[in-house]
């Protein structure tokens, strides 16, 4: 049966799709039995009281606690619960375009906040894979009614071939033949990336990166639509130090004090490359 959530919006549902085992050489696809799941050969996994699934393997952490840590996923909510990012937010799922009958998946999601919002907002079957427990566990607690799994997807995502009509990649590593194989033939692949003058204040110094983004996919996709999404908001000195902690920059060079702080995106939509005859 789908779980539902009850939102302002609409309601949430997401469907069991069909998940595999991470183990290397294995793959098989996993059995839900109460509050685990197993492949044929035995790995098992638990399922978090909070309702995400665990499929991290103990030899992809590179650290006790790898992805977000728990200031950086707490200073993103902030930011984004202030509304700082709606401009972003609304820019995005313009381009993306979903639809009630889409399944979709966020490669790299964080706390949830986009994927979780957009579903609210659409009710289309959403699934988010990050490799954080604590951003996994934020997202779960807030959108109970979308799949979150704890997960190295840039090794390995463990979904079935053709599994999403989207997938989502926002601010985050890329996996592309992972999304190739997840992705169905008319599917979109959605690439946001951080803009040349996003948060410039703070960085000091920004870089293009969409030249190199879209020869890294060119291979197994088509860009069909490209936009720049920027605002400007004027921060008191806890929201621009929610930003250092949410871009790993809790240690800056000068006090922090309120100041005036550019959001900027690059939003890169792709469809898979059709193969030749």
């Amino acid at each position: 049966m789908p779980t539902e959530y009850r939102a302002p919006h609409t309601t949430i549902r997401y469907t069991r799709l069909m998940l595999l085992c991470p183990v290397r050489g294995c793959h098989m696809a996993l059995v839900h039995d109460e509050r685990r799941l197993f492949c044929p050969r035995r790995h098992s996994f638990d399922v978090a009281r909070s309702g995400y699934i665990n499929l991290l393997q103990p030899q992809e952490r590179r650290s006790k606690q790898p992805g977000d840590t728990a200031a950086a996923i707490a200073g993103r909510r902030r930011l984004h619960d202030s509304g700082v990012t709606q401009p972003l937010l609304h820019a995005i799922a313009e381009i993306m375009a979903a639809s009630p009958s889409d399944i979709v998946l966020d490669a790299g999601c964080g706390e949830g906040f986009y994927l979780g919002t957009f579903a609210r907002q659409t009710g289309f079957d959403a699934h988010g894979i990050d490799i954080s427990i604590p951003a996994i566990d934020a997202a779960a607690r807030r959108y109970p009614g979308c799949e979150w799994i704890v997960g190295n997807a840039d090794r390995f995502v463990p979904y079935a071939d053709r599994s999403f009509s989207i997938v989502m990649s926002i601010t985050a590593r890329m996996n592309t033949s992972e999304f190739q194989r997840v992705l169905r033939d008319d599917g979109r692949l959605l690439v946001v990336l951080p803009a040349s003058e996003d948060l410039i204040e703070l960085r000091g110094v920004g870089r293009d990166r969409v030249a190199r983004t879209v020869q890294t996919l060119a291979h197994g996709f088509t860009l069909v639509d490209r936009r720049r999404v920027a605002t400007a908001e004027d921060l008191d000195a806890a929201g621009v130090q929610d930003v250092l902690h949410s871009i790993y920059l809790p240690m800056h060079s000068q006090p922090v004090k309120a100041m005036r702080v550019t959001f900027s995106l690059d939003l890169l939509l792709f469809r898979p490359t059709a193969p030749k005859q």
